[in-house]
């Protein structure tokens, strides 16, 4: 049995499910593939879990925490297999929607199997042949383990398989202090798990000011913050798992590998399509077309940024490119990312130090506490700022969020920094009072008027205003 189709989609994650329905929308004969479940990552082991437990485990620390609202606080009794059992039941209802029979409603073939490129426009499904005048690869990535002393003998646990517990732990021991290892560190301590976070680097961010406030909130709640100290070797007996962590024993009954992923290259046949790739992932151009002119990739499996977003924004831009006339980027320097603890860490753009490295004395930053927010304070979410990096000149280089709803208050500054507004543009803007994103009118209000009212240009505008009022 043999398909032609236009366009192959091999891998229906979330670059998979963003670039597919598109393509059907262009018209194309369109297959997804999948050798595994429809979702990827993000659906079933990543984004919609975490994000569904840290959504319990927050409700948790406001049941403890309601004191500070004039309520009466409480411990609440935390059932956990019934919190797994919810986190499972928003998975279902996110997977729904992109089941294979949902898929194949909108008008794509949905073909599951182990695929393998027989050449560059030949695949093999499970035994049925496919054939693809242009495909694109979007296969995702896996959890990277890192070459421990023992582990190889202990039961760890990654994101992929972290779901499966059936019980809370006594003692979670994560190793890894990324988006995964903060996430899931603050959520299973917030539920009643005893943690401590290793870290290899000496801090848990790059930004130190970044670092202080989650720190500082981490080690209020009680996690066991562990900076430049390595898992050094591992071994597991009947009284736990055991971390030999800079010469210090530390024993739990979980252990959580958190230090990253790599790009699922391996088993694809890549090297009979004459697509070029190495542990890092597939090589792209700048417009995603691989090594062979007809098969394209984007997500992770190429390499970037590892975000659901970004993965489906490449997808599109791939789709474009192998189906319609001319040539995109498929990469850009204003990717925002977000780290769903509490309060939240986002970033899109130059960090301080990126952009003093490259502009020098050009380079400014202005910081507005959130403690200077109403609606923060009517929350009674007031840690965090809004950090601002800006050429002397006024353009936008880059910005760093730590508040309750930082996930949010970056989209604006995503969209300012794509359409190349500058800082004084934004104070032109209104917006709701009272809301987080005031923030930005704020700041923006601040740098601008400190620009304005300075220097020779400010002593005139001073004089005008004192003239105009005597008028």
């Amino acid at each position: 049995m043999s398909a032609d189709y236009d366009l192959v989609i091999i891998g229906v994650g979330a670059a998979g499910l963003t670039g597919g329905p598109f393509a059907v929308r262009l018209g194309a004969r369109t297959a997804l593939v999948e050798r595994d479940r429809i979702g990827g990552d993000c659906t079933w082991t990543g984004c919609v879990p975490s994000k569904t437990l840290v959504k319990a485990a927050r409700l948790a620390q406001q049941m403890r925490t309601a004191a500070n609202y004039g309520l009466p606080s409480h411990e609440p009794p935390v059932d956990f297999g019934t919190v797994m059992q919810h986190v499972k039941r928003v998975i279902d209802v996110i997977y729904q929607p992109t089941a294979p029979e949902s898929l194949r409603g909108k008008g794509m073939d949905v073909l599951l199997g182990e695929p393998r490129f027989r050449d560059a426009h030949h695949i093999t499904v499970d035994g049925q042949n496919v054939t693809a005048s242009k495909t694109i690869v979007c296969t995702g990535a896996h959890p990277f383990v890192p070459a421990i002393p023992g582990l190889a003998e202990v039961d760890y646990r990654t994101y992929l398989d972290i779901w499966d517990l059936e019980a809370l732990p006594r003692h979670m021991i994560v190793v890894g202090a990324g988006a995964i290892g903060c996430e899931l560190a603050q959520a299973f301590r917030r539920l009643g798990a005893d943690i401590t976070l290793l870290e290899a680097n000496e801090s848990i961010s790059q930004d130190p000011d970044v670092a202080a406030v989650i720190g500082e909130e981490f080690a209020d709640e009680g996690i066991d913050i562990r900076q430049g100290t390595t898992a050094d070797r591992v071994w597991q007996d009947g009284t736990g798992i055991h971390v030999d962590a800079g010469g210090q024993e530390i024993t739990g009954d979980v252990l959580l590998i958190a230090v990253g992923r790599r790009p699922n290259v391996h088993d694809l046949g890549l090297e009979e399509a004459g697509v070029e790739y190495s542990e890092k992932g597939i090589r792209v151009d700048r417009h995603l077309r691989t090594s062979q002119k007809d098969v394209y990739a984007a997500g992770d499996c190429a390499g970037s940024l590892q975000f659901s977003h970004y993965a489906g924004w490449q997808a599109f831009m791939a789709v474009t490119n192998a189906l319609l006339p001319g040539n995109h980027a498929g990469f850009s320097d204003q990717v925002p990312w977000c780290i769903f603890t509490d309060p939240e860490v986002a970033q899109v753009g130059l960090t301080e130090k990126q952009a003093r490295e490259r502009y020098g004395k050009n380079a400014l930053t202005y910081v507005w506490p959130m403690n200077k927010v109403d609606r923060a304070l009517n929350e009674g979410e007031a840690k965090g700022f809004l950090k601002l990096v800006y050429h002397d000149k006024g353009n936008i280089l880059g910005v760093t969020i730590v508040a309750a709803q930082a996930g949010e208050m970056i989209n604006e500054w995503v969209v300012a920094m794509k359409e190349g507004f500058a800082i004084d543009q934004l104070v032109n803007s209104i917006h709701v009072y009272p809301s987080y994103s005031m923030a930005t009118l704020q700041a923006t209000e601040a740098i601008t008027v400190d620009r304005l009212l300075s220097g020779l240009k400010g002593r005139i505008i001073k004089g005008v205003a004192r003239t105009k009022s005597k008028e």
